[in-house]
């Protein structure tokens, strides 16, 4: 383990030692932060923003930090790439769950989930926006989709950006069983 990987587990333990939203809510903070929807920070605003948490780096972990996450030299990290390295990795149980409601949801067999293979697996006819008028089933199940894609919707989610959207999920809770559980009843696996 080199000494960023090292600085990445402090700060995860001093995010989960803030209990079940500690990741969750550094997320939201540090997307608040990036004021102008670049998705990035620069290391003063991750530095103001680690020490405003209470999660102290000391200016070499905190450069490492930067250095690892600067992706195209320009000085600033990519906060998704940041904030999913935060998050502590799933179990292969919670792994395989997440999997298994992928494959329930992609009809097709593609690896992608789109509008069309939802379709097959639920109804959006009964959403109250539909019944009124206002939304389309297209619209509901398309608004459905958004909720596991990346920050550029555009209409498919592949496992990847659905094992990312589990993986925040999954950094709230506390056992594989809990997160089977909840996986389990809420895809009626």
């Amino acid at each position: 383990m080199d000494a960023v990987d090292t600085t990445m587990e402090k700060l995860r333990a001093q995010c989960l030692s803030r209990g079940a939203s500690g990741i969750q809510g550094v997320a939201r903070f540090f997307r608040r932060l990036d004021r102008d929807g670049s998705r990035s920070l620069d290391v003063g605003e991750l530095q103001r923003g680690l020490a405003e948490l209470g999660l102290v780096l000391d200016a070499a972990e905190m450069e490492g930090v930067c250095r690892r996450w600067d992706r195209d030299g320009s000085g600033t990290l990519d906060l998704e790439e940041f904030l999913r390295a935060l998050r502590p990795p799933m179990s292969q149980a919670r792994e395989a769950v997440v999997a298994a409601a992928f494959a329930k949801l992609d009809r097709s067999g593609d690896g992608v989930v789109t509008v069309d293979d939802l379709r097959g697996v639920y109804s959006g006819c009964t959403h109250p926006k539909v019944r009124s008028g206002e939304w389309t089933e297209e619209q509901v199940l398309r608004h459905f989709l958004d909720n596991f894609d990346s920050s550029e919707k555009d209409g498919q989610v592949t496992l990847a950006e659905f094992q990312d959207y589990y993986s925040g999920v999954s950094a709230s809770m506390d056992t594989d069983e809990e997160f089977v559980a909840m996986m389990t009843s809420a895809w009626r696996l």
